[in-house]
């Protein structure tokens, strides 16, 4: 009797690896207009694009 391959929960781990470059990018999109928006500059907005270019390792 064979066993069925087991099932992802919201708890098993995530595979490792590194997360695609736009990936990234749509996730921090939205942090980044809403720091323009709170901030009113563009250089929060270019900090922000900057650090999350710096954690990709770009």
């Amino acid at each position: 009797m064979t066993h069925p391959a087991p099932r992802r929960t919201a708890f098993a781990p995530r595979r490792a690896g590194r997360r695609h470059p736009l990936v990234a990018t749509l996730m921090a999109l939205p942090l980044a207009a809403l720091l323009l928006l709170v901030f009113d500059g563009w250089e929060t907005v270019a900090t922000q694009a900057s650090s999350v270019g710096a954690m990709l390792g770009r």
